[in-house]
């Protein structure tokens, strides 16, 4: 069984998207799909949902999921130590991200820093949890991480690259009557489907500020089955403009009010002697996504 199949099989999960997924691996949809539907006939068994709202696990997949991981964690490990010990290169930046900042901004920043840096490699770690990037940075796992920052962890050094917006996730029949933007307190008592895998904590800090206590539903689905949830009337839910980017059609999206954001940024290890070609790689992303994101 071919680790590119089951690799693209969890970014397809992760993002949601087919062709997400496809943009990311530098893949077509449709050889994408058809990697899929190979990897369904080997295992024997169906692993993908494939819906209007984008692709899923089946409970059959979700069962599977956490050995694929743990399987492709082990391949990255043995071939990146393979790759070093065979080619004349012998750094590699290690890198850990949030899906959104891997979906939208590593491209780009990774081509540039090949053009600037042909002899470094840059290894890409998907994140699978809001801590796991900060626990692989203090392991000495990871050289820096793109997440949102947390106050509560320690050790590092903060480079921020940007406050990404909160916005009301609403559904198309939602009596918004004109308005421009959606106060916090609107929320309060209002169901609501909240993302996993500990981005709670990002949303939950901007409730606790307000005093503000929604009805938060007992659900733990990916950030797709959010706003498909939302489109069907379920409930109500808030995400960021870099999450939503791209997947907010069949939905109303709507600034909150007072305005607020995750900071998004870099972290590396703080007090240790960073190398040249992790402090050019740090320059590098700052200078794309001020042409990426411009203020």
């Amino acid at each position: 069984m071919e680790s590119k199949k089951l690799e693209a099989l969890l970014m397809a999960v992760d993002l949601g998207s087919f062709t997400k997924a496809a943009e990311v691996m530098g893949y077509t949809q449709s050889g994408l799909t058809h990697m899929m539907n190979s990897l369904e006939r080997e295992v024997g068994f169906t692993l993908l949902e494939r819906g209007r709202g984008g692709v899923r696990l089946t409970k059959d997949g979700e069962r599977v999921a956490p050995a694929i991981r743990e399987f492709l964690q082990a391949n990255a490990r043995l071939d990146s130590t393979i790759a070093q010990v065979a080619s004349s290169r012998s750094e590699v930046i290690r890198v850990s991200a949030f899906a959104s900042m891997a979906m939208h901004w590593l491209p780009s920043i990774i081509r540039r820093f090949r053009e600037e840096r042909p002899d470094v490699d840059v290894d890409i770690r998907m994140a699978d949890h809001i801590r796991s990037p900060y626990e692989l940075l203090a392991q000495g796992k990871m050289d820096v991480i793109f997440v949102s920052h947390q106050e509560e962890e320690s050790g590092y050094e903060w480079i921020h690259l940007q406050d990404d917006t909160m916005y009301a996730v609403l559904p198309k029949d939602y009596p918004i009557d004109g308005r421009t933007g959606y106060p916090l307190s609107e929320f309060d008592g209002r169901d609501f489907i909240m993302p996993a895998q500990g981005f709670d904590k990002d949303i939950m800090r901007i409730f606790n500020r307000v005093g503000v206590k929604p009805h938060i539903l007992p659900t733990a689905v990916d950030d797709p089955t959010v706003i498909s949830m939302v489109e069907h009337g379920l409930g109500v839910s808030m995400m960021t403009e870099l999450t939503l980017r791209g997947r907010g059609d069949g939905v109303l999206l709507v600034p909150v009010e007072p305005k607020s954001a995750r900071e998004l940024g870099m972290a590396v290890r703080a007090g240790k002697g960073r190398q040249a070609s992790l402090q050019q790689f740090l320059e590098c992303a700052q200078t794309v996504l001020a042409e990426l994101e411009p203020k």
